[in-house]
């Protein structure tokens, strides 16, 4: 009886760890959401705002511009490319930031790799030659 209350002791400990775990990482993976949405990966009221927007002028142009005389037809054209290129530079913009963000993050795993190399180095320089016989 006593071997089954500790398998089941070991068993419910092995579950609280892994409910730990998986708390720790929807804490990181909310974390890094955030982190992310900051830089543009999750669209944001203002981006949305942006897009209706883009979307009304381009389809208010399609439709004026169809209905409309030649003049009021041009100046629709000429809206339409007017607003395709703010579309675009500011899709430039956003890709910056994410560029950005790759670029830090990249430079920061560089730099905690090369830390934890000088930190093996030094281990294995101190290692003493008694341990490498062994």
């Amino acid at each position: 009886m006593s071997i089954e209350k500790k398998n089941r002791n070991e068993i419910e400990e092995e579950l609280q760890d892994l409910k730990n775990e998986l708390e720790n990482f929807q804490q990181e993976k909310n974390r890094v959401r955030a982190i992310i949405g900051q830089i543009g990966g999750v669209p944001m009221f203002h981006t949305r705002l942006i897009n209706t927007i883009f979307i009304i002028i381009l389809v208010g142009s399609v439709v004026i511009s169809t209905i409309g005389g030649e003049k009021i037809r041009s100046l629709m054209i000429e809206v339409a490319v007017i607003a395709l290129s703010v579309k675009i530079i500011y899709m430039m913009h956003c890709q910056t930031k994410v560029n950005h963000f790759k670029l830090w993050m990249m430079s920061s795993i560089e730099w905690r790799l090369n830390e934890i190399m000088k930190q093996i180095r030094i281990i294995k320089k101190n290692q003493s030659p008694q341990d490498e016989k062994h």
